[in-house]
């Protein structure tokens, strides 16, 4: 079975071919494509691969392409991490936002619009290309913002290309290891849009023990989430937010912690990626060791603004953990390859799943997985001011998807002004004008 990864000289590539390594069942991935456009990270990343597969029985082969159509051809899985613009692209965006007093974080708020305004018309064009190439594979999207880009390209593939992402499965684990519960016996009540939701309950043999959580104060504020976002809070809303929506619920306080800091977390990981890729360049490197180094410092530095902002110090080593994005993938193609049913959290078209949405508008949810594909779990009514939300930012992302299409700038001045962290049309006005001329990404919004 083959594997294309786009964005082949990401980072974060290793994890998924580790994951991988450790499959030895028959339908396995038997060989792996790489395909990015920067032939250094490509070299890069190959020779980390390279390295974590010595010794490994039956490790899948890799190659790596910069051409597109090479890559596509053959797959029976596409997994899509692709980064336009680069990470210097990102810290821009942050630069740009915080400059007119706004959120610039790279999934959330001006930042996140930004990001997917260039994103969307590569995601169109590299689905295009999946439907006319490998019209039978699946598709596994990772590229942020990873549920309005599932929804741009579902609107070309269907249901064949499913959005996946770390932060709902690593919150279900943390809140399991409070309780005391295995993880991956709990079933997790988990609802919203990516990078915006909430847990409201965690199953363990049919009782739900999030109420036994919320009313222990000590176990509340002893994990990541609880400490973020204080347990007063927590037990106000009676639900566990996911950890990005301390953009939200402490805007001023986030804003402030990235206005002061002495570097913006993409302008952070643009200088630590190019260290790493520059020492990658000398013969004599150990690859892995380097990858591993690297990654150790990336994850302690996590949301560090935030943390920075709530009061709460360094991240415990227990914490460091992600939901492992590479588990979920892993998982998800076991699931459709081999019909090994599984429940994960996935972004998928919802369906009639929740009444305030329509069918095509793209969710975060639990869902069954088996060889047809994921499908969606009845889940309850979101409370208000979840609904409010939700539906606040799926405005906004259609008004992307609208610019992307039509090269409108009043479009795109429309999905700015209207997300709830963006305050005045004026500066709506001005984002653009900036992001269209700090980005060539960007310059087909002319009319």
């Amino acid at each position: 079975m083959k594997l294309t990864i786009l964005g082949g000289g990401g980072f974060r590539v290793p994890l998924v071919y580790g994951a991988l390594l450790g499959d030895h069942a028959e339908g396995r991935v038997t060989h792996v494509t790489l395909y990015d456009l920067d032939e250094g990270r490509l070299s890069a990343i190959a020779r980390v691969l390279a390295e974590q597969g010595e010794g490994v029985r039956d490790a899948p082969g890799v190659t790596a392409t910069t051409d597109l159509d090479e890559a596509l051809r053959g797959a029976d899985f596409v997994f899509s991490a692709i980064r336009v613009g680069g990470l210097e692209g990102r810290a821009a965006d942050e630069r740009i936002a915080l400059a007119e007093g706004v959120l610039g974080q790279e999934t959330v708020g001006a930042g996140g619009i930004a990001y997917g305004l260039r994103t969307v018309p590569v995601a169109v064009h590299i689905a295009r290309r999946i439907a006319e190439l490998a019209p039978d594979a699946w598709v596994i999207n990772f590229t942020n913002p990873a549920g309005l880009v599932t929804e741009a390209m579902s609107r070309i593939l269907g249901d064949r290309v499913v959005g996946i992402c770390d932060s709902p499965v690593g919150l279900g684990r943390r809140v399991a290891r409070i309780l005391g519960a295995d993880p991956d016996e709990a079933w997790i009540d988990y609802v919203g849009l990516n990078h915006l939701g909430w847990l409201r309950g965690l199953r363990i043999a049919g009782r739900d023990e999030l109420p036994r959580l919320l009313a222990d104060e000590e176990a509340l504020g002893s994990f990541e989430e609880g400490r973020l976002f204080g347990p007063e809070w927590l037990r106000s809303l009676g639900a566990i937010p996911n950890e990005y929506l301390h953009y939200y619920y402490f805007n001023r306080e986030a804003v402030h912690a990235y206005r002061t800091a002495e570097r913006t977390r993409g302008a952070y990981l643009r200088d630590q990626q190019a260290g790493f890729y520059e020492e990658m360049g000398k013969p004599d490197t150990g690859a892995l060791d380097a990858w591993h180094r690297t990654l150790a410092d990336r994850e302690a530095t996590y949301m560090a603004a935030n943390r920075e902002a709530a009061g709460i110090g360094e991240r415990d080593e227990e914490d460091l953990e992600s939901g492992g994005y590479e588990k979920v993938a892993l998982a998800l193609m076991r699931a459709v390859a081999r019909n090994e049913r599984a429940t994960l959290i996935l972004n998928v078209r919802n369906g009639t799943t929740l009444a305030a949405l329509d069918a095509d508008a793209v969710i975060e949810v639990p869902c069954f997985v088996d060889a047809n594909g994921a499908h969606p779990v009845s889940v309850s009514p979101l409370p208000y001011h979840a609904v409010g939300l939700v539906t606040a930012v799926k405005a906004v992302e259609r008004e992307v998807l609208a610019a992307a299409e039509s090269g409108s700038r009043a479009t795109a001045v429309k999905a700015f002004a209207l997300h709830p962290l963006v305050d005045s049309v004026t500066v709506a006005r001005r984002l653009v004008e900036g992001y269209t001329a700090e980005h060539a990404g960007l310059a087909y919004l002319r009319h």
